[in-house]
């Protein structure tokens, strides 16, 4: 469902304004995909003070985290498994690490669900 928000009437002829009034199940931050590598444990891994690059922490300050901190890590890893590329979350998170913070990271559900059978699988491992 749709609404005129405004028309415009111009040498090129009129332009209709439109502003959707209900949300649209395919669209929204649940519609977005998450990564979720098959090969966590693969590639280089980042350690010490990091920032994290702007597709992922696009809003506010830039910040340096500190992954040897617990609370500054799980800061990083809820960011982003929300907000990364496989390529990102290879590099910044470890699967053990992971898995220590997963009961109390603040994520969207959608993200849990993404990352379920890999969760489990990296349990299953340990």
């Amino acid at each position: 469902m749709f609404a005129l928000v405004g028309a415009n009437i111009d040498p090129g002829g009129p332009s209709l304004l439109l502003m959707a009034v209900s949300r649209s199940a395919t669209l929204g931050p649940s519609a977005r995909p998450v990564a979720v590598p098959a090969d966590l444990e693969q590639g280089p891994k980042a350690d010490g003070l990091v920032r994290l690059p702007s597709h992922i922490r696009w809003s506010g300050a830039d910040l340096t985290y500190d992954l040897d901190d617990p609370s500054d890590r799980a800061r990083v890893y809820e960011q982003v498994l929300r907000e990364g590329t496989e390529e990102d979350v290879r590099f910044f998170v470890r699967p053990d690490r992971l898995l220590e913070h997963w009961s109390t990271m603040v994520l969207p559900a959608y993200v849990r669900v993404a990352w379920g059978e890999s969760i489990a699988r990296l349990r299953l491992r340990r």
